[in-house]
Order: C-alpha cells, then sequence, then structure tokens
C-alpha cells in the first residue's frame, strides 16, 4: 500500500461515499458505490461495505493501492498563524 496521504475534511466526520469522491479516490458518487458493495474499499485495514459509514479523522481509507487519511481541515497546512 502507498503512504495515505492526508485529506482536510471540515466537519467531525463524513461519510465513507463522501470521502472518496473528496480524496479523488473516485470520480463520482455512482462509482464509489459498486465497489464499496463489492468489497474493494478497506477502512482503517478492513473491507467496508457500509456507503454510509462515518470516518473520523485518523481513519485511513484505502482503493486500488491508493490510501488516503482523514485529517482536521487545516492540519499541517504549513502556516504559520
Amino acid at each position: 500500500m502507498a503512504e495515505p496521504y492526508d485529506v482536510p475534511i471540515r466537519d467531525e466526520s463524513i461519510r465513507l461515499g463522501q470521502f472518496l469522491k473528496l480524496a479523488n479516490l473516485v470520480e463520482s458518487g455512482s462509482e464509489a458505490k459498486p465497489l464499496i458493495a463489492a468489497g474493494r474499499v478497506r477502512v482503517n485495514d478492513e473491507v467496508e461495505t457500509r456507503r454510509g459509514r462515518q470516518l473520523v479523522q485518523g481513519d485511513v481509507v484505502q482503493v486500488a493501492g491508493h490510501a488516503a487519511r482523514v485529517a482536521a481541515e487545516g492540519a499541517d497546512d504549513g502556516l504559520p498563524w
């Protein structure tokens, strides 16, 4: 698996289907649904089949060898303030 990259979210949690689009792991929700249903998406190294699964900061999502981590908005943005 590739090293996960951080994807900031605005709220405390986000649904798996939404996160896949936000992280550019899929192009659309219609692409996410069958991937999830087929068991091809992993959350924290476990197969996840629920599109509505709530993700929180620190969760790692894997699809087809790519990985993204849920991060707090503004986390590690390199700005001094």
